[in-house]
């Protein structure tokens, strides 16, 4: 007996193909998948745990408040008052644990470049610039106060 509909041959193997990457996908993403992922959100609940056993690594603000207030009160008053200062001296818990034997280095050319930058994505009023063209010393901060930005020349 015949069946009703026949399928050409080329289209048969297409079908089968398709039904063949479906199912070795869900087979996949079954035994590849964590069981704890979606738990929270679009990523493994187990992550929450692993992220917080980690060492910390960042002291925030406030840290370094405590022991260079005099700087923290100029940078409040102008324009990077908005940013950590481990935006621009890096991961600074080390630092608050035993400020003696760890010393933060002083930020690179690389840390103003990251955010001053000419980049038309960013807006009019945040100041950019070209590097090629105004960069001519080693270093910004020996034109630009850092914590003062406003003042420098």
């Amino acid at each position: 007996m015949r069946s009703f509909f026949k399928m050409p041959p080329q289209v048969f193997r297409l079908v089968l193909l398709a039904v063949g990457i479906v199912v070795s996908y869900s087979t996949a993403r079954y035994f590849l998948t964590p069981r704890s992922f979606g738990r929270y959100g679009w990523f493994r609940g187990e992550a929450l745990v692993e992220i917080g056993s980690r060492e910390r690594a960042y002291a925030g603000r406030k840290a370094c408040d405590e022991c260079h207030s005099d700087e923290f009160k100029k940078l409040l008053e102008h324009g990077h008052k908005t940013l950590s200062c481990e935006a621009c001296h890096g991961a600074a818990q080390a630092h608050a644990d035993n400020p003696d034997a760890v010393k933060l280095d002083k930020p690179q050319f690389s840390a103003c470049v990251r955010c001053h930058e000419a980049n038309p994505s960013r807006p009019k009023w945040h100041k950019q610039i070209v590097v090629k063209t105004h960069y001519t010393v080693s270093n910004c901060t020996e034109c630009h106060v850092p914590h003062m930005p406003e003042e420098s020349p």
